[in-house]
């Protein structure tokens, strides 16, 4: 585990955060939560991955949406981490696969995690006026801004890990979309940043 990551981490918080590794391994073979060559590592490449978003979050945000949820990274990572450091903020997540909104829901229950999980798309499911959104492997910059701007406030937050190609997926969306991007070195990957997004607009 990578120390300067979890340095603000509870015991607690990494128990439960091993509990969730253990419920993705068990539901994988049947699902296909990750890629089954990343589960022996999947603190490094899923979990530590997830947990680093979390620092660029504001404190204390009172509704945080997580889309394409998938296998909860990193939205399940989000509400454990936020369970002890922002226990007020509301979880809901968006994933229109109904075996993995099945498999969030169990893990939210048996981690005791107060989520609501909408067994829908992104683009038809009611707005949400989320104060941040996060979304890990989605989809390119420029459609994701779109499902963004959808469903988080005026002043909210986006919250995007992008890996070596991050600039031209940057510079594509320019095209389509006026905002506010901070690029942050990724702790777990040399070439892949943390996308930080404020003040989405249709150009």
């Amino acid at each position: 585990m990578d120390k300067q990551i979890l340095r603000d981490v509870s015991r607690e918080t990494i128990s439960h955060l091993e509990l969730f590794a253990d419920l993705v391994k068990k539901w994988n073979p049947h699902i296909n939560l990750v890629s089954k060559n990343t589960v022996p590592s999947i603190w490094e490449r899923h979990i530590l991955d997830s947990v680093q978003l979390f620092q660029f979050a504001p404190p204390s945000p009172s509704h945080w949406l997580d889309i394409g949820s998938g296998g909860g990274f990193p939205g399940i990572v989000m509400a454990v981490m936020a369970h002890e450091k922002s226990p007020n903020t509301k979880f809901t997540f968006i994933e229109s696969d109904n075996r993995k909104a099945t498999f969030l829901r169990t893990a939210a229950r048996e981690l005791g995690l107060p989520i609501r999980v909408l067994a829908e798309r992104v683009e038809e499911a009611e707005v949400q006026n989320a104060d941040v959104v996060t979304a890990r492997a989605l989809t390119q910059l420029t459609d994701l801004l779109g499902l963004v701007h959808r469903h988080m406030t005026a002043n909210g937050t986006a919250i995007l890990p992008k890996g070596k190609s991050f600039q031209d997926e940057i510079d594509a969306a320019r095209s389509a979309w006026d905002f506010e991007v901070k690029a942050h070195q990724s702790f777990t990957e040399a070439d892949a940043r943390v996308l930080v997004v404020k003040e989405i607009h249709c150009e």
